[in-house]
C-alpha cells in the first residue's frame, strides 16, 4: 500500500522518554496508541510490505489510515483490511508535501486519542528492472522521480509527522543491503535508499523521536522485481517488535536487520 497510518485503538502502554528509559524486560511489548505507515511502492498500495504490516497492526488493536495515489484504490483496500481491525484511509502523494501534511493531520486525529506513536515510511519506487539499470543507463527523469519518491518522500513523511508525534514516538524506514553494499544495475534505487537511511540518522539526531532503518533482507514483491524470497507477512512481525519492544539506546539512528530481530525475540 502507498500508505498507512495507525493511531488510537487498545494498544495504550507507553514507555516514559528515552533520556528516563530504564532497562526493559525483552517479553514485555510497548504498545503503540498511533502509528504512521508511509508510502508503499505498489500502486493503489493493495498488496506487498505495507499491506502486511497495515493488517499486523490492526490486528494488534491499533487504530490504521491507509493512503494511495489512487482513492479507488483506497477505498477498497480499507474495506478489505476493516475485517481486521479498525481502518480509515486518505488518497495521498508522498511527492506532494501537502497531500502528505493532510494526511498527518487526519491519522493523527483519526483514532481514540490525538497523535501519533509510530512513523512507518515505506516510500519506495523501483521504475526499472532490479540488475538492469546501471548509473551510466539511468535517465534523467527516472533518477528525479526516484529520490523524489524515495528520498523526499521519506523526508516529507517524517517532516510532516513531527508536530503530531507523541512522546517517545518511533520512526521506522525499510531498506536493503543495496543501501551499503555496491551492486551491479542497482542505479537511482541503490542511490535512494542510502538517501532515505541518511534521513533516518538526522532524525533519530534531531528529533525526540528515535528513528531506525530495518532491513528485511529480500521480500518477494512488485518492488523487487518479485524475484522471490520472504513474503511480506513474514517481516511484517518486525515491524511490531521495532514499534514495541526494540531498545532505543541499542538501535536509535541504526540499521536493524533480520539478525537482530530474531536474536532479540528468541
Amino acid at each position: 500500500m502507498t500508505g498507512v497510518f495507525i493511531n488510537g485503538g487498545r494498544l495504550v502502554r507507553r514507555s516514559p522518554p528515552l533520556s528516563r528509559r530504564p532497562s526493559r524486560d525483552p517479553r514485555r511489548r510497548r504498545a503503540p496508541a498511533g502509528v504512521v505507515l508511509g508510502p508503499q511502492p505498489i500502486p493503489g498500495g493493495t498488496r506487498g510490505v505495507g499491506r502486511a504490516v497495515a493488517s499486523a497492526f490492526a490486528a494488534e488493536g491499533a487504530h490504521v489510515t491507509i493512503c494511495a495515489r489512487d482513492g479507488t484504490d483506497v477505498e477498497e483496500t480499507v474495506e478489505a483490511l476493516s475485517a481486521e481491525g479498525s481502518v480509515t484511509g486518505t488518497r495521498t502523494d508522498v511527492r506532494d508535501e501537502f497531500d502528505v501534511e493532510r494526511l498527518m493531520e487526519h491519522a493523527a486525529r483519526a483514532g481514540e486519542r490525538d497523535g501519533i506513536d509510530v512513523v512507518v515510511a515505506n516510500a519506495a519506487v523501483n521504475r526499472g528492472t532490479p540488475g538492469e539499470m546501471p548509473v551510466d543507463g539511468e535517465p534523467y527523469a527516472r533518477f528525479d522521480d526516484t529520490v523524489r519518491t524515495n528520498v523526499r518522500g521519506v523526508f516529507a513523511t517524517v517532516r510532516e509527522a513531527e508536530p503530531h508525534l507523541a512522546d517517545d514516538a518511533r520512526i521506522l524506514v525499510p531498506s536493503g543491503s543495496v543501501a551499503r553494499e555496491a551492486k551491479p544495475g542497482m542505479g537511482a534505487y541503490a542511490v535512494s535508499k542510502a538517501g532515505a537511511e541518511a534521513v533516518v540518522r538526522g532524525a533519530d539526531a534531531d528529533l525526540d523521536a528515535t528513528a531506525f532503518t530495518l532491513d528485511l533482507g529480500l521480500v518477494d514483491t512488485a518492488l523487487t522485481g518479485n524475484q522471490g524470497g520472504r513474503d511480506p507477512e513474514d517481516v511484517a512481525p518486525m515491524f511490531l517488535w521495532a514499534a514495541t519492544e526494540a531498545d532505543p539506546a541499542e538501535h536509535g539512528g541504526e540499521v536493524v536487520g533480520l539478525r537482530e530481530w530474531k536474536s532479540a525475540t528468541r
